[in-house]
């Protein structure tokens, strides 16, 4: 499947595979000088650029870098952001620090990786019973010690 790339930006940098076989595609800031997010805060980022997936069943959703969220304490405040197959607007992430000391990102860093993934569309009825089930109204930590 293509993913169709559309620079909004003349610094933006295509997102890239770190290897052959990365899920994700990294997404790097478009900001003309370093960025400081202080302890605490959020932080938005652009990323220079529009997508336009070839198919309609498909989301585009947005990660924290592992080393990033691991070492720094820099993730997404929403932990996974949607941008939907439809959507043509710039893409933005925003960066909150978790970390102990501000951290500063730099013009062109590799802040997020982009997953595209198929969607089922499901149309809600509303019903007046559910099936059973095995696990019925069980909820949090009920299948285990948590």
């Amino acid at each position: 499947m293509e993913l169709k790339i559309k620079k909004l930006r003349p610094n933006a940098i295509i997102p890239n595979r770190a290897t052959k076989l990365s899920a994700g595609l990294d997404l790097h800031a478009c900001i003309d000088e370093p960025l400081t997010i202080p302890v605490g805060e959020i932080r938005n980022f652009p990323i220079g650029i529009a997508i336009s997936p070839e198919r309609d069943d498909v989301v585009m959703l947005v990660f924290t870098r592992s080393g990033l969220g691991r070492n720094k304490g820099i993730t997404l405040p929403n932990s996974v952001g949607v941008i939907d197959s439809d959507y043509r607007g710039e893409v933005q992430v925003p960066l909150i620090n978790h970390g102990s000391e501000p951290y500063t990102v730099q013009p062109g860093e590799r802040i997020a990786q982009l997953v595209t993934v198929p969607v089922i569309f499901a149309d809600p009825v509303e019903a007046d019973d559910l099936p059973e089930s095995e696990r019925g109204t069980s909820g949090f930590g009920s299948s285990g010690k948590f």
